[in-house]
């Protein structure tokens, strides 16, 4: 089982700002460390009206949903499969799992940021009123 002095990784992402009271996930094998990131973020503007940075779908929101539990439940395999042994192979295996599901976590944020959802639709549907094309 994990020791208690590790954090779950739901504190993590829910508590986006960094504090001197919360433990952090590390080990030796993992090359980058698990930064908590909050799901969207709210730029207030000097009028009375609020942006958002990113636009979240519901496909989108579920796909990080079901990647932060991936990791969390990799973080907690990975422990119990390393306690007091970081050198074994398996325990080498185990965190590598853990990096892989953060990259795939990380990419999927970098490709929604950078795709319009419009877009993807209208190649699968090109027929849609949504998706029409009129000359002049």
């Amino acid at each position: 089982m994990a020791t208690s002095s590790s954090a779950s990784l739901k504190s993590l992402i829910s508590d986006p700002l960094p504090s001197p009271h919360r433990t952090t996930l590390s080990s030796p094998f993992l090359k980058f460390p698990i930064v908590p990131h909050p799901i969207s973020r709210v730029k207030t503007a000097t009028s009375r009206f609020s942006v958002q940075a990113v636009a979240k779908f519901k496909g989108t929101v579920m796909r990080e949903k079901r990647l932060a539990e991936m990791i969390e439940k990799k973080v907690l395999e990975a422990t119990e499969v390393c306690q007091g042994n970081y050198a074994s192979d398996e325990c080498k295996v185990a965190w590598d799992e853990v990096e892989e599901v953060s990259q795939a976590k990380a990419d999927l944020r970098r490709k929604m940021e950078k795709e319009d959802p419009l877009e993807s639709f209208c190649n699968e549907n090109p027929e849609t009123d949504e998706c029409r094309i009129y000359e002049d």
